[in-house]
């Protein structure tokens, strides 16, 4: 095995790497949306669902898994074609589908499995309802989309740099507290540049937004951490070299989007329009 230091540079180079090459495409597809935005959703949710499926059938998926996918994909066409509440209802009603189809399967793990449908399916459906706001899709979704690579970001290059107390060694042992407030940092800074660049009322409300969402997102990666050490896996796939799989690098979103998506429908405005 190479030296830690070197093992560090490696993984950060690879990082480097694949945010330069996936992220400017992602964007562009984010601010333009219509149909490549929702085929760039529908895309990254069928691969998570998959890994999801793999992670709980031991690398298999099975008849339940298909069914995850199957929930994911009507819940998204449900909120595309109607509205974002029979989305919400496609994904509860897959989610009890989906535990059926486990039980008579008689998959290991039904429960896990069935999770897959709301880990996947609730912050697929959030950034399609999100993007489809004619006046503020395009702001919060870019928004919310850097505020997570922030957070990704600033948690690994701060918790590498300074370590320091685990945030929660039984779940995820590399975390660190010096992490996330790397992490809330950046986010933060994220939130209130994004305010400044739309002319929010309140920017400086949105420093604290963004530490809030970086705290959601880790809540994410931490959920997503729990699975798999559950399952005994290290990574949820292997797609994307220094990240795993599309799991592994978009776990922020599982809990981040809803998290917007709720805060938007309770506030009838977008966040960046707060207060």
């Amino acid at each position: 095995m190479p030296p830690k230091a070197e093992w560090l540079e490696s993984s950060l180079v690879r990082r480097i790497l694949s945010a330069l090459v996936l992220g400017p495409p992602v964007l562009a597809i984010v601010w333009y949306g219509g149909a490549l935005y929702y085929l760039l959703i529908l895309l990254v949710a069928v691969q998570m669902a998959y890994e999801w499926s793999r992670m709980c059938g031991s690398g298999t998926v099975g008849p339940g898994g298909r069914v995850v996918i199957g929930a994911v994909l009507v819940a998204m066409a449900m909120t595309s074609w109607l509205d974002l509440s029979w989305g919400v209802v496609a994904v509860l009603a897959g989610s009890l589908v989906a535990y059926i189809g486990a039980r008579i399967e008689g998959a290991a793990e039904p429960r896990w499995l069935t999770l897959g449908v709301l880990a996947v399916g609730a912050p697929a459906i959030a950034l399609l309802w999100l993007r489809a706001d004619l006046d503020q899709g395009r702001a919060i979704c870019l928004w919310l989309v850097l505020t997570v690579w922030a957070t990704d970001i600033g948690a690994y290059a701060v918790g590498r740099s300074i370590g320091g107390p685990r945030l929660a060694p039984r779940i995820s042992p590399n975390k660190t507290w010096a992490g996330l407030a790397g992490g809330m940092v950046a986010a933060a800074l994220v939130g209130w540049s994004a305010g400044e660049i739309v002319g929010s009322p309140s920017p400086a409300l949105l420093l604290f937004v963004g530490a809030g969402l970086a705290v959601v997102a880790q809540l994410g990666d931490l959920s997503k951490s729990v699975v798999k050490r559950h399952f005994g896996v290290k990574d949820a796939g292997q797609l994307i070299p220094g990240h795993g799989g599309l799991l592994d690098r978009a776990d922020g979103f599982i809990t981040a989007a809803p998290a917007v998506a709720v805060l938007s429908l309770i506030a009838g405005r977008s966040l960046l329009q707060w207060p």
